[in-house]
């Protein structure tokens, strides 16, 4: 099957997109999105509104794993990753050096999330929800040492049915677990130096579920269309797996069934972090 555009990405003026979380994966997320910004433009599009979310700070141990330098230690991560596309390419991308909750309302029809806690995919998702226009797509990151997944998917208010035969089910209707609270990792949270944060994760992984997610997001907004929206990576086996646009392999996941069987079913995640 195929999942055509949401009419809200395929309108000529320039696509609305936050990206939640400037870190391993976020980092290498807003360099990928340059890119994509210089290439719609040059094929006629108006290009990407980029607003970088995330309330960090360069510290030390984000120096080589993440898209920082020396220089940029103890400055605001949001920015310095904005200010770096905006003089590079002359855009106007704006920085919002702020930690997202639950109480804000993401009205943008494109979120990215490059989260590393369950409680923070939990807040994008209720922030999606509460400031929804419409079907909005979220394109979600997350992973563990060796292995992780980015899924796309659509969410609509709060108050409407979600398991529409037309709508792609976002990470949290798959997989429900990546945003419960409740679920214990002991690795979550930032690492103290970058030996430790190489302990925890490899060191391309996020590069490597970034050039998949984002190689995903272009074929969308470039012709339209696509016949999967997720991807499982496992550096360590060296294989990838596609989640493809399929109600019966949704079904296999829980989705399109009772809530309580949504919560119940469904394969068991890699980490969500990034």
């Amino acid at each position: 099957m195929e999942h055509f555009i949401n009419p809200r990405l395929a309108s000529d003026k320039a696509v609305d997109c936050v990206v939640v979380g400037a870190g391993g994966t976020g980092s290498q997320v807003i360099t990928a999105l340059a890119q994509v910004q210089h290439a719609l433009v040059a094929l006629g599009h108006a290009g990407l509104n980029v607003t970088v979310v995330d309330d960090d700070i360069v510290s030390e141990a984000n120096v080589g794993r993440q898209w920082f330098f020396p220089a940029d230690v103890g400055k605001s991560k949001a920015e310095v990753l904005v200010q770096r596309v905006n003089l590079t390419l002359g855009t106007d991308w704006h920085a919002e050096p702020v930690r997202l909750t639950a109480s804000h309302k993401l009205g943008h029809p494109l979120v990215i999330g490059c989260v590393d806690t369950r409680v923070a995919r939990f807040n994008i998702m209720r922030a999606m929800e509460e400031g929804s226009m419409g079907p909005a797509y979220y394109l979600d990151f997350g992973n563990r040492q060796y292995s992780g997944q980015v899924v796309l998917g659509e969410v609509t208010r709060a108050r409407r049915k979600t398991n529409q035969a037309s709508k792609l089910p976002h990470v949290g209707e798959l997989f429900p677990e990546v945003m419960d609270s409740a679920v214990v990792d002991p690795d979550e949270g930032p690492s103290c130096s970058l030996a430790d944060a190489l302990r925890k994760q490899s060191l391309f992984i996020n590069r490597a579920l970034v050039a998949h997610g984002m190689a995903m997001l272009w074929e969308l907004l470039h012709t339209g269309r696509i016949d999967y929206h997720g991807v499982f990576v496992n550096l360590k086996s060296g294989r990838t797996t596609s989640l493809p646009v399929d109600p019966n392999v949704w079904a296999k996941y829980g989705y399109g069934k009772s809530k309580t069987r949504i919560r119940r079913c469904g394969r068991k995640p890699e980490r969500a972090t990034a």
